[in-house]
């Protein structure tokens, strides 16, 4: 039986906890999230080594067989595999919610007085930051191949400010099939079927002018296209399409500012639905 003494003891204690905001519980999900990397370093190779060897494979094997108006395949290729690793955001995003989901680790941080939208938060951070470790080593390994940067320093920073948007809208897609899917070996089949397309249906790896015009079309209209055009643009690794191109190859800063913004608010409002249907039932 607890005695008075007892519960005023449980009240003063309780007294003393203040409460968290939501960005420092958000920021306690990153930890969480880093710390899993920090003590399982292989989760790190889609983003080191996987996109090492593309860069490789592609400069070395395919490179040469490869016509482009850039100065090299090399400085063609680099922007193409950035823009691929950071729509693999979604990815990861998408794999660490059903999985949490699956082992009923969510379920867990419900019992806990936080919010439920910090977990979001928190995931998606520690994505952005997983993805950008990918970026800072292809920017490594570019260097180390002959990559170099040509335009201005502002430029440069644009360009990875655009990666990072592009990745902001990209994580709402992971989150969306991250909480419709029920297995994470369903996740894995639904992403590498949706996002392999997209990233090689593009201007990524190849020019689009060979393709066939309805192809073509499909390529040149891709989000993904204006953000590797953009890259190039920005880091001075390709020319700038005319008139003749699709509009957001003309401009294609403008267009993946837009493309981030309109994927954002198409998935963002069906992931959190999704999300809190999921984590309710």
């Amino acid at each position: 039986m607890t005695t008075t003494a007892e519960k005023d003891a449980v009240v003063a204690n309780t007294s003393r906890i203040h409460p968290t905001t939501l960005w420092q519980q958000s920021w306690i999900m990153v930890k969480r999230n880093m710390i899993h990397t920090r003590r399982m370093p292989e989760m790190l190779s889609d983003v080191t080594i996987q996109p090492i060897m593309f860069v490789v494979l592609f400069a070395y094997v395919f490179g040469a067989s490869i016509q482009t108006d850039s100065a090299s395949y090399k400085e063609f290729l680099l922007p193409g595999i950035m823009g691929q690793t950071i729509v693999f955001t979604a990815f990861i995003v998408a794999s660490g919610i059903t999985a949490d989901l699956e082992k009923g680790i969510i379920d867990r941080f419900r019992s806990l007085p936080i919010r439920r939208s910090s977990v979001l938060i928190g995931r998606s951070i520690a994505s952005v930051m997983h993805s950008s470790i990918g970026i800072v080593v292809m920017s490594l390994t570019g260097l180390a191949i002959g990559w170099r940067i040509r335009g201005s320093f502002v430029d440069a920073v644009l360009a990875y400010c655009l990666l990072l948007l592009f990745g902001f809208a990209m994580i709402w897609f992971g989150i969306l099939i991250g909480s419709w899917l029920r297995t994470v070996e369903a996740v894995n089949g639904f992403m590498f079927s949706t996002l392999f397309p997209i990233t090689f249906l593009s201007n990524a790896f190849v020019p689009t002018d060979p393709m066939p015009t309805w192809l073509r079309t499909i390529a040149e209209w891709n989000p993904m296209s204006s953000l590797v055009q953009a890259l190039r643009v920005l880091w001075g690794n390709g020319p700038e399409f005319g008139p003749g191109s699709a509009l957001p190859l003309q401009h294609p800063v403008i267009s993946t500012i837009i493309w981030a913004v309109a994927l954002t608010l198409v998935f963002a409002p069906f992931a959190l639905r999704a999300y809190n249907k999921r984590t309710i039932d």
